[in-house]
């Protein structure tokens, strides 16, 4: 597969809690000389980024990040606030408990509700596939299909796996031709990126590609 295809397909990702703004900056260099999708930062970095790129990289920021137990009301007031700082992409975490409890119109009304502040911005929903069985997964892509999500993501990163294979050949047989899929966290070779976007990841989530051909340079 074409580098350039992959680097198209990434989210250049810098969400770690120490990160600061020199950093965020050498991504969105870097970002816009590879041309990834977007750069994925922190809330707080949002407004100085998008001042800093103008519209040449995409701004893309995490909502409800990374447990995702917030409340509906606090993470729209996230979603309204990183939009209105410039953010281009939202990417939310669902509530795991409230899925794990059954509660299936609040994970729908939630995600409903994010879309809804998101406008015409692109939405991807994070359920974390690593702690959720495969029934969770299966309801989940009907769950994002049916709410009008535009992306359905593997994970944050930060839990206790990242992608797998299975789960992105699991999300392509069971979401909404109208779903992209986004895998994320772990991705740690060309090789990887080329066989998560074969099984139908279309984004793909991750630092490390974007280093990789750096240092092949």
């Amino acid at each position: 597969m074409d580098i350039n295809k992959i680097l198209s397909s990434c989210d250049h990702t810098l969400l770690l809690q120490t990160a600061t703004w020199d950093e965020i900056r050498e991504i969105c260099d870097d970002a816009k000389k590879y041309n990834t999708a977007s750069v994925c930062i922190p809330p707080c970095y949002v407004r100085q980024a998008k001042e800093y790129v103008e519209d040449s990289v995409k701004i893309c920021t995490v909502i409800g990040f990374p447990n995702g137990n917030t409340t509906t009301a606090t993470k729209v007031f996230e979603t309204k606030d990183a939009i209105s700082n410039g953010a281009d992409e939202i990417d939310m975490v669902i509530n795991i408990g409230m899925l794990k409890a059954k509660n299936y119109d609040y994970v729908s009304d939630e995600i409903k509700r994010i879309k809804e502040a998101c406008g015409s911005h692109i939405l991807k929903v994070i359920i974390e596939t690593c702690l959720l069985t495969e029934e969770e997964k299966i309801k989940m892509c009907e769950i994002v299909s049916k709410a009008g999500a535009d992306y359905i993501k593997t994970s944050t990163g930060f839990s206790t796996a990242g992608a797998t294979f299975e789960d992105v050949e699991l999300f392509s047989k069971h979401v909404d031709p109208s779903v992209k899929i986004k895998a994320a966290g772990g991705i740690t070779s060309l090789d990887d990126a080329e066989k998560f976007m074969e099984l139908g990841a279309v984004r793909l989530g991750t630092s490390r590609i974007v280093k990789i051909v750096k240092n092949n340079k």
